[in-house]
């Protein structure tokens, strides 16, 4: 046995630690069966389902509604820091209650989880869940194994939690949910910086920058000193080679890209299928630097532009090789952010597409589709400004991935000892996790 800690049913814990049942710490009160003859009555109210919580919070955004009696009101109405735990759908997902709506209640798949000691902190509490349910699988096979799996009410109550000292729940509940901020700022910066590339594309694909008298076209107003040609005439479009029982036969297996690896702006190379190429077709369907690929099937349109070293890669017949004709007429990457706009954000490519049963961009179709081509060098202001965009929402999501990791990491050791809150060095973690200063520095202070 470890010195210092003492082995409890649901592993090992400080000697300093308490631990009890939910029910001894708290009330658990399920919510309103969602019925027709619930339905009915004037005293119309929103109420919460188990799509309406994520770990750690509610959302309110679509909320249905149920009649309720006052003395129903009564019996399920919400305080702040009440938990609310899932019976049904992800069991024991937990989100806490911050008074976000006044007047809502909650429906019987979801438990209300109400302190009734000061010494417990529902914080550290739903930390503790989240550790329990996603991580160490504590709790595993304690819902009732039905055809849908549910937690009712007296299986939740024998669950064993931990209750350290109340300083300490609080320190370690401060902690997590700093970096959990860190993590949602994060978010919502990455999700700025993409509203705001998709309003500078709009302008900058169809306005440019020089205020200047606009014409109509194919494919509606450009600027008047845009040359709208098609496609087929800037690239030669090369389609790939067909997955058959017959081409998978032969010595020379080669690896080659499907759509499902080709992403807007990049390749995924982790799960790469092999079939067999003869040496004509290597040549045939090798991959430059600068070509692009366009998915003819799956997500019709998605583009992504070979960058890489990487030899003896090749593509099968679901995507449309692009190498271009003359590299003073087009930038590829100019290219691919237009697509990225006409595909995600208008219906120009889909109505190229085939009406088929499974919708595609033909080679003709593909190439037959209008383009507006400014000047080179506008294209070069272009992508720059767009790489640009691009640079600081890859900055984020690695901020974003490292805090998350700090998160796991943190949620694990404290949630059963391993590292004491006041023993924790924050500056250093975060410094070592993102390598710049970081306001989460302060975390660790009581």
């Amino acid at each position: 046995m470890r010195q210092g800690f003492k082995l409890t049913d649901v592993g090992y814990f400080p000697d300093d630690w308490e631990f009890g049942r939910i029910d001894d710490f708290f009330v658990i009160q399920q919510g309103k069966s969602v019925s027709k003859a619930n339905r009915v009555g004037k005293n119309q109210r929103p109420f919460l389902r188990t799509s309406n919580l994520l770990w750690g919070k509610v959302t309110i955004e679509k909320l249905d509604y149920l009649h309720f009696s006052p003395e129903e009101e009564e019996k399920y109405k919400l305080e702040f820091n009440d938990l609310l735990i899932c019976e049904g759908g992800d069991i024991g997902r937990t989100a806490i209650w911050k008074n976000e709506l006044e007047g809502c209640y909650y429906q019987n798949h979801l438990h209300r989880v109400r302190s009734k000691e000061e010494d417990i902190d529902p914080v550290f509490v739903l930390y503790w869940m989240q550790y329990a349910f996603i991580y160490a699988k504590v709790y595993f096979g304690r819902g009732n194994i039905t055809t849908i799996p549910n937690l009712s009410k007296s299986r939740l109550s024998e669950f064993t939690i931990p209750k350290p000292p109340l300083d300490e729940q609080r320190k370690i509940a401060h902690i997590l949910s700093t970096v959990q901020k860190a993590i949602e700022l994060q978010d919502k910066l990455i999700q700025t910086i993409i509203e705001l590339k998709k309003a500078v594309m709009q302008k900058l694909f169809t306005e440019g920058l020089n205020n200047e008298p606009q014409k109509q076209t194919e494919i509606g107003l450009v600027p008047e000193s845009w040359e709208v040609v098609k496609i087929e005439s800037l690239f030669d479009i090369q389609q790939g080679k067909q997955v058959s029982k017959s081409n998978r036969i032969g010595k020379n297996q080669r690896p080659f890209l499907r759509t499902a690896n080709v992403f807007w702006g990049y390749i995924d190379f982790a799960e790469l299928d092999e079939m067999n190429f003869s040496s004509d077709e290597e040549i045939k369907f090798t991959l430059e630097r600068d070509d692009l690929l366009v998915c003819e099937g799956g997500d019709v349109g998605r583009t992504a532009i070979w960058e890489y070293n990487k030899k003896g890669i090749y593509y099968q017949n679901h995507l449309h090789r692009l190498r271009r004709r003359k590299k003073e007429s087009i930038i590829p990457k100019y290219f691919m952010y237009w697509m990225s706009l006409i595909v995600q954000e208008t219906s120009y490519v889909k109505d190229a597409g085939n009406r088929t049963t499974i919708p595609n961009l033909s080679k003709s179709r593909l190439g037959g589709l209008h383009f507006p081509r400014p000047e080179i060098d506008y294209q070069e202001k272009v992508v720059s400004v767009l790489q640009g965009l691009d640079n600081k929402i890859e900055f984020h999501q690695k901020k974003k991935k490292a805090l998350s990791e700090l998160f796991k990491t943190l949620l694990h050791e404290l949630m059963i000892g391993e590292r004491r809150v006041n023993n924790i060095e924050f500056k250093k973690l975060v410094t070592h996790k993102i390598n710049e200063e970081s306001p989460l520095s302060m975390a660790a202070e009581p």
